[in-house]
């Protein structure tokens, strides 16, 4: 913020920054479908343009018992084979993103379940075909997205780090 070596004074701060306890995580998972049609970087582009913060990220290849963790209300359900065999079917991508009010901002991002009713300009209504193939998962609640998020990821495996947009993100 100007030449080198002198002082200026610190930006004035109108609003506020967004309090600690809301800078909230979600899980998102990048499915089997969109890994192998390459939309993984529309759906991180996605995010990143909103103005959210990626403290993790991972490529891997899902089993059973981290599916079944995962979907352990759907467990019992008659699609649920159809499910695990399709989220075992290739790689996932998982990723763990901070921002005010993200799982509410992030659930609106993804669309309906269905692809045929979700918006245009949703992750799901732009790419997803069918709601067997929805791209992405996306946590639906906070304490969904802390449980989730555990199943996904090592707690040294979130990288804390502080956005320099931050202050352009959610004001000063």
């Amino acid at each position: 913020r100007g030449q080198p070596g002198l002082s200026h004074p610190p930006v004035p701060r109108c609003y506020g920054s967004a309090p600690l306890e809301l800078q909230e995580k979600t899980l998102v998972l990048v499915k089997p479908d969109a890994v192998q049609r390459r939309l993984v970087g529309n759906v991180i582009q996605r995010f990143e343009q909103r103005g959210f913060k990626m403290v993790a990220l991972k490529l891997l290849q899902a089993d059973q018992g981290l599916l079944d963790k995962h979907y352990q209300q759907l467990r019992q359900k008659p699609f649920y084979p159809a499910l695990l065999a399709y989220m075992t079917s290739g790689p996932v991508v998982a990723m763990v993103w901070e921002g005010y009010n993200v799982v509410k901002s992030t659930r609106a991002m993804v669309g309906d379940t269905n692809s045929a009713t979700a918006a245009a300009g949703t992750i799901r209504g732009d790419f997803s075909m069918h709601v067997s193939r929805n791209v992405v998962h996306a946590s639906d609640s906070v304490e969904t997205a802390q449980r989730e998020i555990g199943f996904w990821f090592q707690k040294d495996e979130l990288v804390a780090w502080e956005s320099g947009d931050q202050d352009y993100t959610y004001g000063p």
